[in-house]
């Protein structure tokens, strides 16, 4: 398994695994936030990646996207790979509302972090996991 960079396993709680992709959560309870993060070594592009690689990243992104949208029902969905700060490939999935603390404005830096409380995790990985693709696996912890 590829080595997670230090700033997303800092930030990241990890729920699982896709067949390409390690899903993580933003530990930020501001928003539903989730990190897809291919597990190749060496790799800060989507272009980088082998074609299948990146047909299995679209394919998981995609699963990931249609699941967060079905659970938060949110307005809008972001999903970025930027890596200006972390350079390992990592895709952002952050579920928007018109009511969210940034709307419109981009997420980063707006506002300090909240950290999930146990009851606050606990509630979203219920919501979450069993809506997830059988290809995902949850991590057990």
């Amino acid at each position: 398994m590829a080595a997670l960079h230090q700033q997303l396993a800092k930030d990241c709680l990890l729920l699982g695994h896709f067949p390409l992709s390690r899903l993580l959560l933003m530990n930020d309870s501001n928003y539903p936030w989730f990190i897809l993060v291919p597990d190749r070594d060496d790799v800060s592009e989507i272009y980088q990646l082998a074609d299948a690689d990146q047909a299995l990243l679209l394919q998981e992104s995609s699963a990931l996207s249609a699941c967060l949208m079905q659970v938060f029902n949110g307005d809008k969905l972001n999903v970025a790979a930027l890596g200006n700060i972390v350079p390992q490939l990592h895709v952002h999935h952050i579920v928007r509302y018109k009511n969210d603390s940034a709307w419109p404005a981009p997420v980063w830096g707006k506002f300090p972090a909240r950290p999930y409380t146990e009851e606050q995790l606990a509630a979203l990985t219920q919501q979450v996991l069993p809506a997830l693709p059988a290809n995902f696996v949850a991590s057990n912890g």
